[in-house]
């Protein structure tokens, strides 16, 4: 069996819910995972913010306007009265939920029952819409088999007893659709897998039924070989890596979540990234097969800041690098890239908010230089040392790009180096033309 996700793009309209429904209604059975249709999740959130302001009046005016949104979408895609009255039914329900939180004490366990909404609303009218075209379609519901532990860890073993049972209970179902992103806590409250988190459900339910594979439908063709927005010529990548994949997408590129990969990387389940739009195009598949000697792609991740440490009392010292990790550690602030030498060690972060505090502290073990307004950019593909000529090859197209830092040798997959923010598209653009751009010149 196969498990299908859709983003909140895909489901975003009456129409794209009817061609994601044509997609997923070939006669195989499926697990279909849905996001929230685009913009339900960010409204949801403005309501939620005016009920932490205690402003109910503001918050009904929003929930009024997506109410609207959601009865409007009724006549479109329900052709019977009986299945237009049970989606209507469906759409007052979730919003009496909603409305429920307008007269009292509102925290942030009353915000995760009104986030997880719009999944709700989006698989009961999908799963509606394919029982009105005559598929034996199953709502399962997610907040009956996905659950985090206390440290907002999923619980594989739980998720797969769980789940299985809802499977076996529907056991001629043709579809079961199910909800990404909502789960519940290790307290049985409604909790989430953070932004992004139907990716990561995907992954997880794929791993608990051992799915055959793994598909994730956005609305652009695969993973590009660099960021479209800022680089011309871009061409979609056919196979990656699990750990190529991972690396670009925590260093920017969006259309995968970087949590989605380790549970189908563990249990070698192939993830294929395919385009809503153009069903047809073969799309990006990610699985644990190398392809050898070749740089694959390029990404960048933006509002970095670099932190160096240098200190005399580092020569030949032991323990000093301890000592300044476990000030970001103690900070909670993670670390991106990290150069050495011997008496100076540089590091980089993407999240500021205790930077103050660790500077002072690191100011006791050294001289410390903060540069703000940098970017990551991030070189993936097998880049094994004995890979003989791709740093030369790195290095060159950025000649005339000024470079902060470089950073290789953590993976075998990834090449970090550290620009200026505003050097950014022009480094991205180099590295097309040297990397790639020539390759497929001579190619033709």
């Amino acid at each position: 069996m196969k498990v299908l996700k859709f983003g909140g793009t895909s489901v975003g309209s009456v129409q794209r819910m009817k061609d994601v429904a044509r997609l997923i209604c070939d006669g195989t059975p499926k697990i279909v995972v849905l996001s929230a249709m685009s913009g339900t999740t960010n409204t949801l959130v403005e309501i939620a913010d005016y009920l932490y302001r205690k402003n109910p009046d503001g918050a009904g005016e929003v929930t009024n306007r997506l109410l609207q949104k959601y009865l409007k979408l009724i006549d479109e895609l329900y052709r019977t009265e009986e299945y237009r009255q049970s989606a209507r039914e469906l759409i007052l329900e979730r919003f009496d939920c909603l409305r429920s939180f307008m007269k009292q004490l509102f925290t942030v366990l009353e915000e995760k029952i009104i986030l997880a909404q719009g999944e709700l609303l989006s698989t009961g009218l999908m799963n509606l819409y394919l029982q009105e075209t005559g598929i034996r379609s199953v709502l399962l519901p997610a907040l009956e088999f996905m659950r985090i532990d206390r440290n907002a860890e999923p619980e594989p073993s739980f998720i797969r007893e769980k789940l299985t049972v809802l499977l076996e209970k529907h056991p001629d179902a043709e579809l079961y659709i199910t909800q990404g992103f909502i789960c519940r806590n290790a307290c049985d409250a409604v909790d989430n897998l953070q932004r992004g988190g139907s990716d990561y459900t995907a992954s997880l339910v794929g791993a608990a039924i051992r799915a055959e594979e793994i598909q994730i439908w956005t609305d652009i063709d695969g993973m590009h070989n660099n960021d479209p927005r800022y680089v011309e010529h871009t061409l979609p990548v056919r196979q990656l890596h699990f750990d190529e994949a991972a690396e670009l997408a925590y260093f920017g590129a969006k259309i995968l979540h970087p949590t989605c990969i380790l549970p189908a990387k563990l249990n070698n389940i192939p993830v294929r990234l395919l385009n809503t739009m153009q069903p047809d195009a073969v799309g990006t598949t990610i699985s644990n097969e190398t392809e050898k000697g070749k740089i694959k792609a390029v990404a960048a991740k933006d509002n970095i800041t670099s932190i160096r440490i240098k200190s005399g009392r580092m020569l030949l010292a032991t323990g000093f690098l301890r000592k300044v990790f476990e000030i970001f550690e103690n900070c909670r602030t993670p670390i991106d890239v990290v150069a050495t030498s011997e008496v100076g060690v540089s590091v980089t972060i993407d999240n500021c908010n205790h930077l103050d505090e660790i500077v002072n502290d690191l100011m006791k073990y050294g001289t410390v230089t903060v540069d703000r307004e940098l970017t990551i950019i991030c070189v993936v593909g097998d880049l094994e040392w004995d890979n003989v000529g791709f740093e030369s090859r790195i290095v060159y197209a950025l000649k005339d790009i000024p470079v902060r830092m470089i950073s290789y040798g953590g993976s075998n997959y990834n090449v970090s180096l550290l620009v200026r923010a505003a050097d950014k598209q022009k480094a991205l653009q180099a590295l097309s033309d040297h990397l790639f751009n020539r390759e497929r010149e001579k190619g033709e």
